[in-house]
């Protein structure tokens, strides 16, 4: 049974995704509180952030049935074949929300006890065989996640952090930077790198920005017009529009690095602008899944292409430390309370925001 300084209810509020579609398969209802299993703990959600996964996983876009944009994937065109999810199937009904920020109110053992009452964040893509192997579970895509009033995990995937920001705050950092963080240290990103990086204004871009500045690279952005002035301010050396022909504005061979989580048509123009040597890295394609390659880009300039879904062992511990020295900031675009699931994905699916969108359970502050 649960340990607890604290009484705790039998049951919460929660959003259960009912399974592939629109908007009318997120459930707002009351659900069991989680059961203690050995080795967990549970915390008090207070932020919970909106990520592209979230919405991708509910329309099924991770089935190769869907060829087309994220943007362009609406609930008509949802996979329907049970394969939609980031690891095949879905274990639906299944309550959503991969980034956490939350308080520790019970432990399964007496050795965790310590941890109680402790503000912490979740790594929520766990490694259950360890870090030289890719196997993966990530909470909220094989269990159930944050969209919750609490939520049980495996206590080694707890990092209690002392920091002066808001809960929303911290909930904005887990999957956005720990994505851009592993993929900048597989593609080996260091001082002097030119480091190319698409859709800046996303959760993922504008982390990827901070956390490449910080290792000392130069930063070239894409995004849209509107968003020139807060992306450069954000510490980019160079910004163009992303619709722009790059081999114009970069020619060829000018970066060592891209991180692109945008793909589509551009893909042939962003391995044209890599040097020899160049390194690419990907941990998405919301301009479309299904690029043109020339193989000759490839193999002539000896360029090393990167897939990144699994965060690496030191990316989680690394963020934690730039948080607790102030090394990044969050980039919060806005709150809703978690009943409000609906607004607050069809403001994330709109793009028109910069950094991360983020859910307050309703029985919290959202101060």
């Amino acid at each position: 049974m649960w340990q607890s300084d604290i009484t705790l209810p039998a049951d919460m509020k929660a959003v259960v995704t009912l399974g592939e579609g629109g908007y009318e398969q997120l459930s707002y209802r009351t659900a069991p509180l989680p059961r203690p299993q050995p080795g967990y703990v549970l915390l008090r959600v207070g932020a919970a952030g909106v990520n592209n996964t979230d919405i991708n996983t509910r329309l099924g876009w991770y089935s190769r049935a869907v060829t087309d944009a994220t943007s362009e994937t609406t609930d008509q065109q949802a996979a329907k074949d049970g394969q939609g999810g980031w690891a095949g199937s879905t274990p639906f009904p299944l309550i959503q929300g991969t980034d956490c920020c939350g308080e520790i109110v019970a432990v399964c053992e007496v050795e965790h006890r310590p941890l109680l009452g402790r503000r912490a964040l979740i790594r929520a893509c766990m490694r259950p065989h360890g870090f030289k192997r890719l196997e993966m579970s990530w909470m909220a895509s094989n269990f159930d996640g944050a969209f919750a009033d609490y939520v049980a995990v495996p206590a080694h995937e707890v990092f209690p952090v002392k920091s002066n920001w808001q809960d929303a705050e911290l909930a904005t950092i887990p999957c956005a930077y720990a994505t851009a963080e592993t993929m900048l240290e597989r593609a080996r990103c260091q001082t002097g790198d030119v480091v190319l990086i698409t859709g800046a204004s996303g959760g993922v871009g504008s982390a990827a920005i901070q956390l490449a500045k910080r290792r000392g690279a130069t930063i070239i952005a894409l995004t849209s017009p509107e968003k020139k002035q807060d992306i450069i301010a954000l510490g980019c050396d160079e910004v163009y529009d992303r619709d722009c022909n790059l081999e114009e504005v970069l020619g060829t061979d000018r970066v060592d690095i891209a991180i692109d989580n945008v793909a589509g048509p551009r893909f042939p123009q962003i391995l044209t602008s890599l040097k020899a040597g160049g390194r690419y890295a990907s941990s998405g394609a919301i301009a479309g899944p299904i690029v043109q390659l020339d193989m000759r880009d490839l193999y002539l300039k000896d360029i090393t292409m990167l897939g990144s879904t699994a965060w690496d062992e030191a990316v989680f511990p690394n963020l934690i430390r730039y948080i607790e020295g102030d090394e990044i900031k969050p980039l919060l675009a806005a709150t809703y309370p978690l009943s409000e699931i609906v607004a607050a994905q069809q403001f994330f699916e709109k793009k028109s925001h910069i950094g991360n969108v983020v859910l307050i359970p309703d029985n919290r502050s959202t101060t």
